[in-house]
């Protein structure tokens, strides 16, 4: 059984609002485009194009709307990444600081350590002990 012209663009407005809130029942999830929005509402998606043009200027408006959208999260997320890669980065260099001065003060007490032994095995050497 077909339906009306009305009913059709009723039935297409009707599952491009089921889609926007992620409620399609044909269709999982709210990503916007006229081919999900015709299989939501049964119908193809020439009927779409072809007679009901105004509802697929809608469906391209909103599909501009969530590329915007997932372009302006990505853009963000790229945006803290490279904070966080700058603070990183700022955080290696410290850290490779930190790393030559305790290689300093390790060959300093690797040079003692060697001179204490030698001290300690050489016979010229007096202990002396206090009261």
């Amino acid at each position: 059984m077909s339906r009306s012209g009305v009913e059709t663009g009723k039935a297409i407005e009707s599952a491009l609002v089921r889609l926007e809130y992620g409620r399609g029942k044909k269709v999982k999830g709210n990503k916007i485009s006229i081919a999900a929005v015709a299989k939501e509402a049964g119908v193809s998606n020439a009927t779409i194009h072809n007679r009901h043009p105004d509802i697929a200027d809608k469906i391209r408006v909103k599909q501009g709307k969530e590329a915007r959208k997932r372009l302006n999260d990505k853009n963000e997320a790229l945006k803290k990444a490279k904070e966080n890669v700058g603070a990183l980065r700022e955080e290696v260099k410290e850290l490779k600081k930190d790393l030559v001065k305790l290689a300093s003060i390790n060959a300093t007490l690797i040079s003692e350590n060697k001179l204490l032994k030698a001290m300690r095995d050489s016979n010229n050497i007096t202990e002396f002990r206090r009261k």
